[in-house]
């Protein structure tokens, strides 16, 4: 059809109007508005790490061992995991990184869960925001950074904050994987899940809490049987790692039976969550906010809880991801509520300054030598104050040498009578002690002992050498000094008359 020469005559009359272009400076509101939820959380999470992140220079004995350990070569590294704590190894290994680039101190120690928990703040919120909407995700975000757990764990050199932002960052290659189903979404889910895993096993439980959740929203077959390969792949990959931490069990032999804390710890967090998932909440996507919330909440730590009424196992630590769920539960739950009410930006802000000033007393607690179960640091600094050259010096359990291995300048001069072989050479957390006749005939040797040794009321350990120290030391000696530190004593004995 040829066109007519007045319509053509006509289109070009009216003049075509172009649309202003946006300035480039100015991002489009949504990825704004996504921006400030996650960076908020982030930033409050970090401004609490770091503040008293040293502590007043305390370390407890978890973090004394990371410490020591990850100062040891890789040689020595890979020795020390096929005699203990090989559930820690790639932590180990991270950690001997960091204090290879910079070795500073008890900053270099705690700053990277202190970055860790940023980012899982971060993740929580992204998630809330997926899930229900950019106001629940920020609220998620602000309940996950000011959780007392969370605080606590973004100022301590162990795995378990890394764990936690792993799981929550493997959350969302999850929904990415469920949202756009292909063999590289799937498979990037299953590196990241075993990398996960790798850091600390417990964490296949959160990979199992994946995998209820998906059933919870029912989702189609070949959803769930693509989770199901994925986690097959992160079972085989762990499968060794389990194997020889099962042969190393010991170690966790301190841990009881689940008491009256344990329970309440668990389950106010769990009926807290219970309570908010049956708030409305916006969905997006699909899986359901309450249906990945939820497992993730409950599952990891009733699992370990019920394995423990048989075999001891339950810390609240291995699971400390389960907060996340916790978190965008309360989040959603806040976000229906504050919508219900007439001022909602008021009563955010009248529920937060309410938060922190509840808060406020045990973050400041937090942050002080008193908040852990011990202080070696502390104690080495007793042994100083009380010794002079040439004394001797016992650990009582011979597991208490963490201060000498976490500050051994304070022990400079002094005679370690007990000791056979030190921590590195013989691929031990704390060394190997002689045999009980030859720690009497060195005890006998010095007029002087400093003693770094349990509170009063802690069990007895009924081993040929302990028995031998005790022996000795009320035969032959008696008490001069003593410093009582947080969950050590340090006692200064001498031969009579040599006070």
């Amino acid at each position: 059809m040829v066109p007519s020469p007045a319509l053509d005559t006509a289109a070009r009359a009216v003049p075509r109007v172009r649309p202003a272009p946006a300035p480039e400076s100015a991002p489009p509101p949504r990825r704004g508005r996504r921006a400030a939820v996650v960076l908020a959380p982030a930033g409050l999470t970090l401004a609490l790490g770091l503040w008293g992140i040293r502590r007043q220079n305390s370390m407890w004995r978890d973090e004394s061992t990371t410490y020591q350990v990850a100062h040891r070569s890789v040689a020595d590294l890979w020795h020390l995991l096929g005699e203990a704590d090989v559930a820690h190894g790639l932590y180990y290994l991270l950690m001997h990184g960091v204090f290879t680039l910079w070795d500073g101190g008890l900053l270099a120690l705690r700053l990277p869960s202190t970055l860790a928990m940023a980012a899982a703040a971060a993740g929580v919120a992204l998630l809330g925001h997926r899930l229900a909407g950019p106001r629940a995700g920020l609220a998620a975000g602000v309940v996950f950074a000011l959780a007392p757990a969370v605080q606590r764990y973004a100022q301590e050199g162990r795995s378990y904050a890394l764990v936690c932002a792993a799981v929550v960052w493997c959350t969302h290659l999850l929904l990415s994987a469920v949202t756009h189903p292909r063999k590289r979404t799937w498979a990037g889910y299953a590196a990241a899940a075993s990398a996960t895993c790798l850091l600390h096993e417990f964490a296949v439980l959160a990979v199992l809490a994946h995998g209820v959740a998906l059933l919870s929203a029912r989702l189609p077959e070949p959803l769930r049987w693509a989770w199901a390969r994925a986690a097959s792949a992160v079972a085989v990959v762990l499968a060794p790692l389990a194997i020889v931490s099962q042969q190393q069990a010991s170690l966790v032999g301190w841990i009881d039976d689940p008491g009256r804390p344990e329970l309440l710890g668990f389950a106010i967090p769990a009926l807290v969550g219970l309570g908010c998932a049956m708030a409305p909440s916006a969905a997006a996507g699909p899986v359901p906010l309450r249906a990945l919330a939820l497992p993730l909440l409950i599952l990891p730590g009733a699992t370990l809880l019920a394995v423990s009424f048989i075999h001891p196992i339950y810390v609240d630590r291995y699971v400390l991801y389960s907060y996340a769920g916790f978190a965008l539960l309360a989040g959603a739950g806040l976000e229906a509520a504050l919508r219900a009410v007439p001022y909602p930006k008021a009563g955010a802000a009248a529920l937060a300054a309410v938060a922190v000033a509840a808060l406020l007393p045990y973050s400041i607690q937090l942050r002080t030598p008193q908040s852990r179960l011990d202080d070696p640091m502390a104690a080495a600094r007793a042994v100083r104050e009380l010794t002079r050259p040439g004394d001797g010096v016992l650990f009582m359990p011979a597991r208490r040498r963490e201060p000498i291995l976490s500050s051994p300048g304070e022990f400079r001069g002094l005679r370690e009578l007990a000791l056979a072989r030190h921590a590195v050479p013989s691929g031990t957390l704390h060394g190997i002690e002689l045999p009980a006749p030859r720690i009497r005939a060195r005890m006998l040797t010095v007029q002087r002992i400093a003693v770094v040794m349990d509170p009063p009321g802690r069990p007895l350990d009924d081993t040929p050498q302990e028995r031998m120290k005790r022996e000795v030391l009320d035969r032959s000696f008696r008490r001069c000094a003593e410093r009582e530190v947080r969950g050590m004593v340090v006692v200064l004995y001498a031969r009579p008359g040599a006070c």
